[in-house]
């Protein structure tokens, strides 16, 4: 048996619940995993506990299968961090191609975009989910508690403290749609120019430049920090690279192509209008969903 399609046609009750939500249930599945991979295998394995369930005895679906996904994420979570401990350079999150509404929405964009990601890593398993669950779907403690086994006494304190961890980390302000389209623009022009100043004009001081190659691709092993150090770094990206804008993360990104193919996705952080964040995405195997949906958008 595989996943429901939308398409699918007379769909059953567990079917038409399934696909109501699968949205919803993505967003939490690659929340807590950093993974679109691995989101969609976990939806795989929600689907297939899913279909077995009595519906008579459910009395919300959406609750029922958040939990349930959210239990499905939780033990694969644990596995992917036994794997990151092995992992060669840097790890950043799979990128993902957003739709334009998803930036419009900014505790949404905010909650995907690698820089939360990245913060979200720094916590349990527990805590990420219970975060993930409260702060960013606002969903009830009780609900939360048999998601992830605890009761919801223990559920608010581990909000709490999951709360205070990600205040004390997250980026420091709210950047508009806007502004980040603007600093990804004069990114683009300055990487295509060659313009080393103009580069360093518009990165922090301390800006950091993260690359995951995942130990496939050439890529820097530790980060790069310092706007000399980074502006150099940026200053010898091939000159024949296509950079094309897009909505990665609930942000505005660049996808660098050589010959046609999808070689590099660069997120952007921007404070206080400096970059202050590059996150390079090198990993051939992170790179594969976007690839696919590049090249069916460019066969429609």
């Amino acid at each position: 048996m595989v996943e429901p399609s939308v398409g699918d046609g007379g769909m059953g009750p567990a079917t038409e619940a399934f696909v109501a939500h699968r949205n919803l249930l993505f967003t939490v599945a690659y929340e807590l995993l950093g993974s679109a991979a691995d989101a969609e295998d976990v939806l795989q394995e929600t689907w297939l506990r899913w279909v077995g369930v009595d519906l008579d005895a459910v009395r919300d679906p959406r609750a029922y299968l958040v939990r349930m996904t959210t239990r499905q994420a939780l033990g694969r979570l644990r596995t992917l961090r036994r794997r990151k401990e092995s992992y060669v350079g840097p790890w950043l999150p799979e990128p993902l191609l957003t739709a334009p509404d998803v930036a419009e929405d900014v505790e949404l964009a905010d909650s995907v975009s690698m820089a939360m990601l990245l913060v979200m890593e720094t916590l349990t398993p527990t805590e990420r989910a219970v975060f993930v669950l409260r702060d960013v779907f606002d969903l009830e403690y009780d609900e939360i508690a048999e998601a992830v086994d605890k009761s919801p006494a223990a559920v608010r304190q581990i909000a709490h403290r999951a709360r205070t961890h990600v205040a004390a980390r997250r980026p420091r302000g709210v950047v508009s749609p806007a502004e980040s389209r603007g600093a990804l623009a004069a990114f683009r022009r300055a990487i295509e120019t060659g313009d080393l100043q103009r580069l360093l004009d518009m990165i922090a001081p301390d800006v950091v430049l993260l690359t995951d190659g995942g130990g496939v691709v050439q890529a820097a092993l530790a980060p790069v920090v310092g706007a000399a150090a980074v502006a150099r770094v940026l200053g010898r990206i091939d000159t024949a690279a296509f950079l094309q804008p897009a909505q990665v993360n609930g942000h505005p990104a660049l996808i660098f192509r050589l010959d046609g193919a999808v070689d590099t996705v660069i997120a952007l952080r921007v404070d206080d209008g400096l970059i202050t964040a590059l996150y390079a995405v090198r990993n051939p195997e992170k790179l594969s969903r976007i690839r696919i949906e590049r090249e069916t958008a460019v066969s429609r």
